[in-house]
């Protein structure tokens, strides 16, 4: 999908960054060991990055997710926001770090159906919370615990819900550039 930049704000530079951009900045240097495109758009309102920096690692931290299922969640997520920068990182994320199979990733990202039944009811639920806005049926609601999953898990995929807005909606506004190390996973 092709976007056009709708801001006319540049990305800022770590360092060439001051105040509390640069403060942010240093934070997710720490965190991620580089500083994205993606990062570098957002922190051109610091709150924006830094709300996601935290809300991103206490999901990471406290979700009650594996990794690998941790990668479903936020794949589905910026699969269905169209939010291709998201979708390459995530991409590249749960193949190389968190050893989701490809052939998953494939089927998250294309729409069609996960054959690991617990990562299907996981993408699936994901999939209805970001379509119906956070009300999903009742039996949409009762599938995902069947596969095992808890009420404090569904509160964990509207924290990721709500990272992934701050991210995949600062994407599209800035049409981000996808960081070399992502690229080969862009069009999963």
């Amino acid at each position: 999908m092709s976007r056009e930049k709708m801001l006319t704000l540049e990305g800022i530079n770590h360092a060439s960054a001051s105040g509390r951009s640069k403060d942010v900045l240093d934070t997710a240097l720490a965190q991620v060991g580089f500083i994205p495109n993606m990062y570098a758009n957002m922190v051109n309102q610091p709150a924006v990055l830094d709300t996601y920096l935290h809300g991103y690692a206490l999901f990471r931290e406290e979700s009650g997710f594996t990794p690998p299922e941790q990668e479903v969640v936020f794949l589905t997520i910026s699969h269905e926001n169209n939010c291709e920068y998201c979708v390459a990182a995530h991409s590249m994320l749960a193949v190389m770090k968190s050893g989701v199979a490809k052939d998953v990733v494939a089927s998250v990202c294309t729409g069609k159906p996960v054959a690991d039944a617990r990562l299907s009811a996981l993408e699936t639920f994901t999939r209805v919370m970001v379509k119906t806005r956070g009300n999903p049926a009742r039996a949409d609601l009762d599938a995902f615990l069947a596969a095992g999953y808890t009420e404090q898990q569904v509160l964990s995929i509207v924290l990721a819900i709500s990272v992934k807005v701050l991210s995949n909606y600062s994407n599209h506004l800035f049409n981000t550039e996808i960081d070399g190390m992502f690229a080969p996973f862009a069009n999963t």
